[in-house]
């Protein structure tokens, strides 16, 4: 789920919405330099005041006066330096495409979420003044700050409501303390599995990083399926042998295009599979494009969960079509034999692919509380709930295996849907990844898989867009960014591992099985982006988190779980002196 390349991967603003609420918490870290000269915290009948120019100092300074130093006597020097740099990080954002955003159902609900712990006389009003923030914040020739987000805040006092915020906080320690002990106990079994299950001696260990023997060409066909009125390109990695050979559809995620995996496409082509990657029309960077020129008004329309899937069936129809009629195809293509790969939205399309079902009860459960969820991919997932109920059977029978990299999906399909999947299944996920957090999105789900070929990774430190190559439209100065060296490691991951996976159960060649081993993720792992791999995990622990996510790193590389629990003890601090009073 690419969500959005034109609005800093939608990540930054749900750090907004949580930098919101930890306003509500932490008034010293969260609400210098706006147009009103105080920020008031209620709790009940009880209200505390800060002046502006206290929370100003802190910023440019890192001191803290008055009211501000008991906050911050409460945080190690350490904490207060990250919560800083949360509010350093800049978005060059056109005010135009900012406004565009807003005004679609996924922009609604975000100015929702970032409302929530503002009090006003009516919540629209409170709506209203967020959204202008925003739009006026983000024509700050400077770029789009959460500092300058309050700082355009129309009203001469911030009011939070602290209760709000502590309810919030609750859930986030809860889900904070899971995630960890999911990531630890995953990091603690792939160990144990290097080190029980080496790889075998007489195994002659390939780089599979390193690119295969075949030479390759491309070619790029446009198809147009007159049926849903959907005209869309693909490219097309062909081996240069007279074989058949067996094909892997790679789709791309939300905002993205078929380029997003170019390297990996070429990589497995070297390794002798047919590599097929359509531009998916209703989700890719054109329709970003679209929507911040004012040409449409969705981010996504709800038929594009259906149309997504179809563009790979129709694909497959066409390519068999062509192997009969012409030369290039012609005595090429085993078409029986198909893998899919797809990332975060593209990953969505491969599960559905692999035999997923829309579940809509689930989702209509989960975005009913939406308010009071931290998982920024029911954005996206809820877009279906505009669809007609119908049994969705999107299946196809060619695809023989799935590789799903940073999926979303935990709501949509839910554990009944997911166990009826039977093909082999690679799931990937970062601990870093703030869109499509690792353990509601990847780690649980994952559990709910009943494959008996099914492998876990996990990146340590791993973003949501640790393995793509677009660049961002939108520019985003943050003071962690993120390491290049660390994207290119990733890459290499995944061509290793995708190599071997599709060797294995798309080639059917089960010498490479041995490369699907925690041993051999061991072997190539590199300490600056630590890599997992897992053949399953116990489900005790996990069943609790549903709605839990990894706050690790949520909050621009890396705000501890002791941070969150500061920020909760300070809160609770100010709710007794409020008491006193």
């Amino acid at each position: 789920m690419k969500v959005l390349n034109y609005i800093s991967n939608l990540s930054l603003y749900w750090k907004f919405v949580l930098a919101f609420f930890s306003v509500g918490l932490i008034p010293t870290f969260a609400a210098p330099v706006i147009g009103a000269e105080r920020i008031s915290l209620s709790y009940g009948s009880i209200e505390q005041s800060i002046p502006i120019h206290s929370l100003e100092l802190f910023v440019k300074t890192g001191e803290l006066e008055n009211d501000l130093a008991l906050c911050g006597s409460y945080a190690t020097p350490h904490q207060l330096r990250q919560l800083r740099q949360i509010l350093q990080t800049r978005v060059l954002l056109k005010p135009q495409k900012m406004s565009r955003f807003l005004d679609t159902p996924m922009g609604e609900q975000l100015v929702n979420l970032l409302a929530y712990p503002i009090e006003t006389d009516a919540r629209h009003s409170s709506n209203e003044a967020i959204r202008s923030a925003l739009i006026l914040a983000a024509a700050d020739p400077e770029g789009l700050t959460l500092l300058n987000v309050l700082r355009e805040f129309p009203s001469s006092q911030i009011e939070i409501d602290l209760g709000r915020s502590l309810e919030m906080i609750r859930v986030w320690q809860t889900a904070v303390n899971q995630s960890n002990q999911a990531i630890a106990q995953i990091e603690q079994q792939a160990i144990l599995e290097a080190t029980t299950a080496p790889l075998p001696n007489w195994l002659p260990v390939a780089d599979l990083r390193q690119p295969g023997r075949f030479k390759w060409k491309r070619r790029t066909i446009t198809l147009n399926d007159r049926a849903r009125d959907r005209r869309f390109q693909a490219d097309i990695y062909l081996p240069l042998t007279r074989k058949p050979h067996p094909a892997i559809v790679i789709s791309h995620g939300l905002g993205s295009s078929r380029a997003s995996f170019t390297y990996l496409a070429k990589h497995l082509a070297s390794y002798g599979f047919v590599v097929v990657v359509p531009e998916h029309p209703g989700s890719n960077g054109a329709r970003m494009r679209a929507l911040f020129e004012g040409r449409i008004n969705q981010v996504i329309a709800a038929r594009e969960f259906i149309d997504r899937p179809l563009d790979v069936k129709y694909l497959l129809d066409e390519l068999e079509r062509l192997s009969q009629t012409d030369s290039d195809f012609r005595g090429r293509l085993n078409l029986q034999q198909v893998g899919i790969i797809g990332q975060s939205f593209g990953a969505y399309t491969a599960l559905v692919l692999a035999g997923a079902k829309l579940r809509f009860e689930q989702l209509e459960r989960d975005c009913f509380s939406l308010q009071n969820s931290v998982n920024p991919s029911l954005l996206l997932q809820c877009r279906a709930l505009d669809l007609p109920r119908s049994n969705y059977d999107l299946a196809d029978a060619r695809v023989k295996a799935a590789i799903a990299i940073n999926p979303v999906g935990s709501s949509i399909f839910g554990q009944a849907s997911l166990r009826q999947i039977k093909i082999p299944v690679m799931t990937i996920a970062g601990t870093a990844d703030t869109l499509a957090p690792a353990l509601p999105e990847q780690i649980e789900p994952f559990s709910w898989l009943t494959s008996s070929n099914k492998y876990f990774v996990l990146l340590t430190g791993g973003t949501h867009y640790s393995t793509v190559t677009d660049q961002l439209s939108v520019k985003v100065n943050s003071p962690t960014p993120q390491v290049d060296s660390e994207r290119a490691i990733a890459q290499n991951y995944l061509m290793a591992l995708s190599t071997a996976f599709a060797q294995t159960y798309v080639a059917q060649q089960p010498g490479y099985n041995s490369y699907l081993s925690a041993a051999y993720a061991n072997k190539i792992r590199h300490d600056s982006l630590p890599l997992n791999l897992v053949r399953a995990i116990a489900t005790p622990q996990l069943v609790q988190a549903a709605n839990g996510f990894n706050l690790n790193y949520l909050l621009f590389g890396g705000i501890s779980a002791q941070t969150v629990g500061i920020i909760y003890l300070i809160a609770w601090r100010y709710r007794a002196k409020f008491r006193q009073r």
